[in-house]
Order: C-alpha cells, then structure tokens, then sequence
C-alpha cells in the first residue's frame, strides 16, 4: 500500500426501504492499491459499492472521492471523478458490436493511458470480435469486453463485483492474469470475488463484511492470516 488514500468512506450506512443493509462501514483505497472486498452472500458486499457509486438513494455517511466530498454524487458525478465500474453480470450491450462498446465508453488517453489499441493488446480476443455484437460473444468475451470498457474510461480506480464468476477455468486465469496488468498500471481496484484466495493473494488490503458490518480489516496477508476468517465467510 503505497501514496495517498483516493477513497475514504466513513460511517456508511445504506437501506432499501426498511431494510437496514449497512451499519457504518468504513473502507480506504490509496492510490494505485488493490483492495479485497470480501464476505458471503447478502453480507452487503455489493450495497457498499453500489452506495460508493451514488447508486442508493437511502445512504449516510461520509464518502470523500480524490479529495472531494461525494457523499451525495449521483453516479455520473462519481464517474467523472475517475470511477469504473465492471459490475456482476457484466451490463454490456448486446446489440451493440464490441467496437461500438468500447468506443462509446471512452475518454482521451494521455501517454500512459488506455487507448483503443491497448485494450486491444490485453485482450486479443476482443480483437477478432469487433464487428459482433455484444450478445453474440461467450461469457468469458463479454466480460473482457466489459473490463475493457472500463478501461477505455481512463479510471483511477476500478470497481470490480464477482468478475470471475461462471467463467471456465481457463478464462479465470485470463481475468486474474487482466486484473493484475491493471494493478501494475497504477490504476486502484476494489475487487469483490469468490475465491477469496485469489483476492487475498493479489490485494493489498482487504475488507471482511458481516451482516452488513465490518468484521476484518487490514493489510491482506493479515486478514487472510486470521483465525476468524474462515468462520465469517462460511469456509
């Protein structure tokens, strides 16, 4: 974990309608770190994210974005700040071609950004599907498209919820593989997955989810070192 903190929440709190999902939850991101975001089903992993995004209308707390008070952004306000989100299930649009997905989505790329061509590179899949469209590609396609796409955003940081999951193994390997040439971008991540092994080994830091609170916190070998993890997540 290295350079200064670019996301800071502080006493989140979320609900949908009665239903009180986040109880105070606090999570740093510094800049260029990759952080774990773990816990089991219905643990409000992905409440919190949608709440970091704007995407909850019932919220409280404080949620400081590079160095801006964002607690009541929508999310197109958090997305201009340098926020991208690669959610669960992908959000491509499939009758839209992988071009035209990426293309749509993109900002300028400075010197060390991620232009057309470079996503092009790490995902040579992509390349040779161009011209089909979103919902004429497998899975594993589709979720290359959707990384890309978020790429092609020039984010600082990267939110991804469960972008592994039902891929074959193969595929897993490729996103991992992904996910860490992001990292060694410089570009953050908040990374929600399953195989909170593979999380862990590539994280920085991590967060554990209980109920709607945070139960572990702290540098990833640490957490993933402690005797109370595997209770909290059912392992």
């Amino acid at each position: 974990m290295t350079g200064d903190v670019i996301l800071d929440a502080r006493g989140v709190q979320a609900w949908y309608g009665s239903s009180h999902i986040l109880h105070g939850v606090d999570l740093q991101i510094p800049r260029g770190a990759a952080v774990g975001l773990l816990g089991r089903n219905g643990m409000g992993k992905t409440t919190l994210i949608r709440a970091l995004l704007g995407h909850v209308a019932q919220r409280e707390g404080r949620v400081t974005l590079f160095g801006r008070d964002a607690s009541k952004f929508k999310p197109h306000e958090v997305a201009r700040l340098g926020v991208a989100y690669v959610p669960e299930g992908r959000g491509i649009f499939p009758n839209l071609t992988v071009r035209e997905n990426l293309i749509m989505a993109s900002r300028p790329a400075g010197p060390d950004g991620w232009s057309f061509a470079r996503v092009m590179d790490i995902f040579p899949r992509l390349a040779e599907r161009l011209t089909n469209g979103g919902g004429q590609l497998s899975g594993g396609e589709q979720q290359m498209l959707s990384i890309g796409r978020a790429l092609m955003q020039q984010p600082q940081l990267l939110i991804l919820d469960e972008a592994t999951e039902g891929l074959a193994p193969k595929i897993v390997q490729e996103i991992w593989r992904v996910i860490g040439e992001i990292g060694r971008s410089g570009i953050a991540t908040l990374i929600v997955d399953k195989d909170y092994r593979a999380v862990l080994a590539r994280a920085d830091r991590a967060l554990v989810l209980q109920k709607g609170e945070a139960v572990l916190s702290g540098p990833a070998d640490a957490v993933a070192a402690d005797p109370a993890l595997a209770g909290y997540l059912g392992v």
